[in-house]
């Protein structure tokens, strides 16, 4: 055992993936909430036995696994402290920050005023502009879209607004173009929207299918992260999957993008092979995108148990000075109706093979433990939200 700093610390994200409603959960609409539990409970129980290992199952109980004797990781469960319940707030808070004023969601479609603008911008016409999943608009309108040209605008219970174009009818360069005018419109506080994402699909009417070449354009982090401390000092910060699009860029040394969870992890693995002194920080979307908002516990089961399997390639990457924290963002309790978050606690797994067992981590009252523990870890400033567990990981 010993007290030197990690050389290389590892953060993977299930996006998601949460274990129980958080003590404020009903100000949210989400007493009752429990992503995990409810997912073990509606297939008859989980099998991720590498997981359990570690001590998910220490942490609260969830059906299907037991939990160990002598777990390996130290765990815990963390409660969020910003307001909000969506994925930029969680990883954000993640990294150091606190949401005190959450982003606009638009359950009733975007302001007339706004659409104006993006038609007049952009020289197109609007179809949609109401929530809807990504796989049913295009059944809905993916034919007046190749018909007329028309842009297909649509949000969700996040505060997102999303873009769909045929890549044959509209370029992915102006899709972007379209994405980047977005953008700006909704930099106001008037609109202000958390993320435009572009959805590029192909395919013919009832054969539509999203293409891999999604853009995110967010926000920039409203204060400085710990990803921007860490870039400062010299080390590596190497973002997996949407993880730059979260941050806008903002604190990345490099960018790694990934297709679903599988490539996410075939990525985390190539990584954690390469020689390199700090962070990297991976988000496994699937759990969320498709499981969690399309309220299937099956297909959210099936992806926790293969993102299970793939586990061992990552641990045997790691080296002696190595830490690996697994969290989540959120919770999207598939069980739940409707199709947006849950505001629920979410799970801390810390392993390093240098750990001779795992013991129990006091609640943390926020996200920024995490970040508060890589900045201490690498000595770089602190953030000004946020507990460094760091003395515990032994």
């Amino acid at each position: 055992m010993t007290n030197k700093p990690f050389e290389r610390i590892h953060l993977v994200v299930l996006d998601s993936v949460g274990i129980g409603e958080a003590p404020d959960a009903e100000a949210y609409g989400d007493k009752g909430s429990n992503t995990l539990g409810h997912i073990a409970e509606a297939v008859g129980g989980l099998s991720m036995p590498n997981m359990e290992k570690l001590g998910l199952a220490n942490i609260v109980p969830v059906k299907g696994l037991t939990p160990a004797e002598k777990p390996a990781a130290h765990f815990g469960k963390l409660q969020e402290a910003s307001v909000g319940k969506d994925t930029m707030t969680g990883h954000w808070e993640i990294m150091g920050l606190n949401i005190d004023t959450p982003f606009k969601v638009y359950p009733d479609g975007f302001p007339a005023e706004l659409i104006q603008q993006l038609e007049e911008k952009t020289g197109r016409k609007v179809i949609g502009n109401k929530p809807a999943s990504g796989t049913e608009i295009l059944d809905e309108l993916g034919e007046e879209h190749m018909e007329t040209g028309s842009i297909i605008v649509y949000t969700s219970a996040d505060p997102v607004l999303q873009i769909a174009a045929h890549e044959e009818i509209i370029p992915l360069e102006e899709l972007y173009r379209i994405c980047e005018i977005a953008r700006e419109l909704t930099l106001s506080p008037e609109f202000l929207v958390g993320r435009i994402i572009a959805r590029p699909f192909l395919g013919k009417k009832g054969a539509f299918k999203r293409t891999t070449n999604r853009h995110d354009y967010a926000l920039k982090p409203f204060g400085r992260t710990v990803m921007n401390e860490l870039k400062d000092i010299g080390k590596d910060v190497i973002a997996i999957g949407k993880i730059d699009d979260i941050f806008n860029g903002e604190g990345v040394t490099k960018a790694v993008r990934t297709k679903d969870n599988m490539d996410g992890m075939d990525k985390l693995v190539e990584v954690a092979g390469e020689s390199f002194t700090g962070m990297s920080f991976l988000n496994l979307v699937d759990f969320d995108a498709l499981f969690g908002h399309r309220r299937d516990p099956k297909g959210y089961a099936e992806a926790l148990e293969a993102f299970d399997r793939r586990l061992p390639e990552v641990l045997e990457q790691m080296n002696e000075d190595d830490l690996l924290i697994i969290t989540a963002d959120h919770g999207n309790d598939p069980t739940f109706p409707g199709t947006d978050h849950t505001r629920e606690f979410v799970p801390l797994l810390a392993f390093s093979p240098r750990f001779e067992g795992g013991k129990e981590l006091a609640l943390g009252k926020t996200f920024a433990d995490i970040g508060a523990t890589i900045a201490d870890n690498f000595s770089a400033p602190m953030p000004e939200f946020g507990t460094s567990i760091l003395t515990n990981l032994k």
